[in-house]
């Protein structure tokens, strides 16, 4: 038995990418999960395809800008534990769209954190942000969770937002409180079930079925890859950290990203995608483009969730890339993507004991 079982859990954006994973892990472990969002975001979407509604306890979909309906979804399940994944995580997006993104990411986190101090069950709430909250400088060396935060686009200064956001909130609100709240920073997820524009792996994949080749924006760019159950297993360590005695240590943020052999290139990650995919699949550069800014360079320090978590990466960015095509390619396939996708959260769950 895990401390998850028989626990009632608040999870925003459960109808996401990430959230979908996390909802049906959290299932396994015997949790009821309550989810919170609006609809899935793609077409397909990993929701549907691996019947995440199934793993459900209750399943709201409304806005994070709806307060009272936040308040009262939160009030009726009255969890122990609170995830909040729900954002608008593009940087595109959020240049298309930056006050949308502003009010999602900011004002839905405010909101969801003034939910919390009216519902007395909740324990512990992890907040995820991002791994670009920090003010990008394109040094060499990883951030760490004490550096400066910042943003040069609405979707990373959104994000840093929220991080302050959260911080003042817990100073203010919770410092007497039983409630412990942390934020989790996370770097480049890829998996299977990511159908998101604008995403490097879901491009390729969409490419190569077409037999097109993938054109890349940034093929110089460095970013910290990892498979979605990698930052996902961090917040679950978390949450447990902050649920166990003495939990208030572990509120505060925290990084969760890959092993620095796998910060590489979005080129090299797109070529080794194409070379797994074989056939006719191809990159191109478009080095030219006219495209909006995007950082260069970012790495995370995961040195203290190591320490003070025992977590760390299990999956090295060859395994994840395998698992990700594999979960894709089971998925053309016609075959049962439920089954699969938990079949892929044991492979993790036994790799971790390993």
């Amino acid at each position: 038995m895990t401390i998850w079982q028989d626990k009632d859990i608040f999870l925003t954006g459960h109808t996401g990418f990430k959230g979908s994973w996390l909802s049906l892990w959290l299932h396994s472990l015997g949790s009821r999960v309550h989810g919170y969002a609006l609809d899935p975001p793609t077409e397909p979407s990993v929701f549907e395809v691996a019947g995440v509604a199934s793993a459900l306890a209750s399943d709201v979909r409304a806005d994070l800008a709806d307060a009272a309906r936040l308040s009262q979804a939160m009030s009726d399940a009255q969890p122990e534990a609170v995830f909040h994944l729900a954002a608008q995580p593009l940087v595109r997006a959020s240049y298309s769209d930056p006050l949308g993104t502003f009010v999602t990411n900011v004002i839905g986190t405010a909101n969801l954190l003034q939910a919390v101090r009216s519902v007395p069950s909740v324990k512990a709430v992890v907040i995820v942000t991002t791994d670009k909250v920090y003010e990008n400088r394109e040094w060499v060396h990883p951030y760490r969770e004490g550096d400066r935060l910042g943003g040069h686009d609405p979707y990373s200064a959104s994000k840093a937002a929220a991080e302050i956001v959260t911080a003042s909130m817990r100073d203010s609100f919770f410092r007497d409180s039983p409630v412990r709240i942390a934020t989790a920073r996370a770097g480049n997820v890829i998996g299977g079930g990511d159908w998101a524009a604008d995403r490097l792996v879901p491009d390729c994949l969409r490419a190569f079925a077409a037999g097109e080749p993938v054109r890349l924006r940034y093929p110089g760019a460095v970013r910290p890859w990892q498979h979605v159950l990698e930052p996902l297993g961090g917040y679950l360590a978390l949450a447990e950290a902050l649920l166990r005695e003495p939990g208030r240590a572990a509120a505060g943020a925290w990084n969760f990203g890959p092993e620095a052999a796998d910060n590489v290139t979005v080129g090299e990650v797109a070529e080794r995608l194409a070379a797994a995919w074989g056939g006719t699949a191809r990159v191109i550069c478009n080095a030219d483009a006219d495209v909006p800014h995007e950082a260069g360079l970012l790495s995370l320090d995961i040195s203290s969730a190591r320490r003070h978590l025992a977590w760390h990466p299990r999956w090295a960015l060859g395994e994840a890339l395998g698992k990700t095509l594999a979960w894709h390619t089971a998925w053309l396939a016609g075959e049962a993507m439920h089954e699969v996708t938990l079949a892929q959260i044991n492979d993790y769950q036994e790799s971790a004991r390993a």
